[in-house]
């Protein structure tokens, strides 16, 4: 079984794509890291892993939020996450 993982950020103050955030994925450990592009995405941030339960770490521009950290559970297949932000609100829901 295969896991993949994409991601997205928005900065829904401004009303654009969110680029240059740092996006963490940890298990136990850090397993990998990239950042945003001028649209807001990593296409790609992870690859063939296993499923299991694993940690976003999002580190926007924002005066109030450091991290927002999310924790999901990845069976076989590939998952989308993005992350709605703004100076003081955040929300994330599974995309496709």
């Amino acid at each position: 079984m295969s896991v993949s993982l994409s991601t997205h950020v928005l900065d829904v103050e401004r009303g654009r794509p969110a680029s240059g955030v740092r996006v963490e994925l940890w298990r136990d450990d850090l397993v990998t890291a990239g950042e945003t592009d001028g649209d807001g995405r990593i296409a790609e941030l992870a690859a063939g892993l296993e499923p299991g339960t694993y940690r976003l770490l999002f580190r926007p521009d924002s005066p109030f939020f450091k991290g927002v950290g999310i924790e999901v559970a990845l069976e076989e297949g590939h998952y989308h996450v993005p992350l709605l932000v703004s100076s003081y609100s955040c929300t994330t829901y599974r995309g496709s």
